[in-house]
């Protein structure tokens, strides 16, 4: 993929991209920037072709507490706009989605944790394993993990959220007029997702930004012991596209998740 910038305009272009693509890219954005007063700024699409992307140029500037501050709250509201069902796309999205350049699913699902084992945890892990990057080890802890998670071990009962989908430090964007979301893989999840990307990869003045998203979201006593159970997705699509390091990670995070 490459990307160029002009007087207040950027392009993504990619020859050869799949179909809808950037269209998914899009639609993703367009749900976000419709989550509602006070949520999160996302980049604004000023045309989309099938081959590239033509997006609003963002200025980046250094991230303050009190951005980062703002920034979780306004996460809070993006994630309390809601989505149909857990692993609905966006309005207008495409069946395929994609995160970075992988195919995800996006097939509504009545639970959390179904969705998450079916659709986000097992797909990758197995691609992982197949590629030598995760062990069989791994992948046996992964299943149970993902055994629990189709049981409801972990759902909550928190109503589908609007989510990102591939929230690390590069796809924050602070800006002068604050933080910019760019790059979404938007779906129905669950908020601790973005959550857990963002710690997992940081992101600058990330405690303020944890401590208002939590406030804000009314999150329970004890929610930070979830975090690797969110991580195990991301961690298992690098481990597909990045190796075995991501791998043994994840098979570390599914350990401890199941002891």
């Amino acid at each position: 993929m490459t990307a160029r910038s002009s007087a207040g305009l950027f392009t993504k272009h990619a020859d050869g991209a799949d179909p809808g693509f950037f269209a998914a890219e899009a639609a993703g954005l367009a749900w976000l920037a419709d989550a509602g007063p006070g949520a999160a700024r996302v980049v604004g699409v000023h045309a989309l072709h099938t081959d590239r992307l033509v997006l609003e140029r963002l200025h980046p500037v250094a991230m303050t507490r009190a951005a980062a501050r703002a920034f979780g709250e306004a996460l809070a509201r993006t994630h309390a706009a809601g989505a149909e069902a857990f692993g609905s796309p966006p309005p207008g999205r495409p069946e395929q989605g994609w995160i970075g350049r992988q195919r995800m699913a996006m097939e509504p699902t009545p639970t959390w944790g179904r969705f998450y084992a079916e659709q986000r945890v097992l797909p990758f892990a197995r691609a992982a394993a197949a590629r030598g990057n995760l062990s069989a080890a791994g992948l046996r802890a992964v299943e149970r993990v993902a055994e629990r998670l189709a049981a409801g071990d972990f759902d909550d009962g928190r109503p589908p959220a609007r989510v990102h989908g591939d929230l690390w430090a590069g796809n924050v964007l602070p800006t002068a007029a604050g933080v910019v979301l760019v790059d979404p893989a938007a779906h129905g999840g669950h908020g601790l997702t973005d959550v857990a990307m963002l710690d997992l990869f940081g992101v600058p003045e990330l405690p303020a930004v944890l401590d208002a998203y939590a406030a804000a979201a009314g999150l329970d006593a004890g929610w930070r012991d979830l975090v690797p159970l969110h991580q195990l997705h991301p961690l298992l699509v690098h481990a597909v596209s990045h190796g075995a390091t991501y791998g043994a990670a994840a098979e570390r995070a599914a350990l401890h998740l199941v002891g």
